[in-house]
């Protein structure tokens, strides 16, 4: 089991930028894809963007081309840098490897005010 650990998250006025960490307790290198959600109030928990180990990206319409996710296999850490940001990317942020669903983290709030 790994452990999941996310920070960086912070009160922010629309058009401003954050940049998400998750500190894995074990080693990702062997995890072939790696993921970032967000849940929102009310609202279900959502993939919004995933790496695979050979770096390949994917992204939800809604942030695509305002976020980048990254991963340093060496630091056992995923990145999230997130540009633009709108109220409704206002949610609280996971790190989760979506094929494998390790116990979830307590996540980091991100709110965006307008």
């Amino acid at each position: 089991q790994v452990l999941l650990v996310e920070s960086g998250g912070g009160l922010v006025q629309a058009g401003g930028s954050l940049r998400l960490s998750c500190a894995a307790s074990g080693s990702i290198f062997s995890i072939n894809v790696m993921g970032w959600y967000r849940q929102a109030p009310g609202k279900q928990r959502e993939l919004v963007a995933y790496i695979r180990s050979g770096g390949s990206t994917n992204y939800a319409d809604s942030v695509k081309g305002r976020f980048t996710i990254s991963r340093d296999n060496a630091k056992n850490t995923v990145y999230l840098q997130m540009n633009s940001l709108k109220p409704e990317d206002t949610a609280v942020y996971y790190c989760n490897a979506p094929q494998l669903l390790y116990n979830w983290g307590q996540g980091t709030q991100v709110t965006v005010s307008s």
